[in-house]
């Protein structure tokens, strides 16, 4: 039966309002329908993420509630500033790319290495960068890389690294291989890629570069310029009422040299020569 014309004007004014709130509601993730401000994942506990798995030397022994690696060592000491004790300190898992997808999110916190983008900051919060790392090359003995000593003699070459990246944006413009640069999910996609032979060489920033892959040859770091060097930050959800927060711990952990300190722990023997 035909609605009259007043009834059909009321639903339709109904549908709207509805899609509008609907609208609000998802537009980003970062706030509810009154603009508020995301607040903790769990009332009095900091929840933090990492990678499944972790890696060192950002977290040794795949186990941040360690407090060992420096990635798990900044979360602890951030967790400080903000008033957290260590037991209120929650850790769970996510993928890279998911921490940094537009929506909701699990964590009040993540660290897995996310270098600080304009790109990034439409779908997430930052904190100011916890590190500034390079990019290496890394290969297997027996490759066709594996005498290489120049940037020159990689560029015929077939190169890898994780795709949406600081690595793979380094080795596009870095290298510029003639082939392109393989594009993988993960590094340890790229990683198994280079076991396998279907690439010479993969692109991972210096720390990882130095341990990940088992019996690798760092052949050196590409130059800081061409994208090849990246600040580090924490990853928030978007509109997160920590920001400020984790903006001033961050800062005055720099400021006070903890970062510094940290960094001479976890990170002191990832130094590699520079590739030209």
């Amino acid at each position: 039966m035909r609605r009259p014309a007043s009834l059909r004007l009321v639903a339709t004014a109904a549908a709207l309002v509805l899609a509008g709130s609907l609208a609000a509601c998802s537009s980003d993730g970062g706030s509810g329908a009154d603009g508020a401000a995301v607040g903790p994942v769990t009332d009095g506990k900091l929840t933090v993420a990492t990678g499944e798995p972790a890696y060192s030397p950002w977290v040794e022994d795949d186990d941040p509630s360690s407090g060992k690696g420096y990635e798990a060592a900044v979360a602890y000491a951030v967790a400080e500033k903000l008033g957290y004790d260590d037991s209120d300190v929650v850790w769970v898992r996510t993928t890279f790319d998911e921490a940094i997808a537009p929506g909701p999110k699990t964590f009040d916190l993540n660290l897995q290495q996310f270098s600080i983008t304009d790109q990034r900051k439409k779908a997430v919060d930052f904190s100011p960068a916890y590190y500034e790392t390079r990019q290496a090359v890394v290969t297997l003995p027996g490759t066709a890389a594996a005498d290489a000593t120049s940037i020159a003699d990689l560029t015929g070459l077939a190169i890898g690294a994780q795709s949406g990246t600081t690595s793979f944006t380094a080795a596009e413009t870095a290298i510029d291989p003639d082939g392109g640069v393989q594009a993988y999910n993960s590094n340890d996609d790229a990683k198994a890629a280079l076991e396998a032979g279907q690439v010479d060489a993969i692109v991972l920033d210096v720390p990882t570069a130095t341990y990940f892959v088992e019996g690798g040859v760092v052949l050196g770091q590409l130059p800081a310029t061409d994208g090849a060097s990246d600040q580090l930050g924490i990853v928030l959800p978007l509109g997160s009422s920590l920001t400020a927060d984790v903006t001033t711990a961050v800062d005055d952990l720099t400021t006070d040299g903890t970062l510094a300190e940290l960094q001479k722990q976890w990170l002191a023997d990832y130094d590699v020569k520079e590739l030209s």
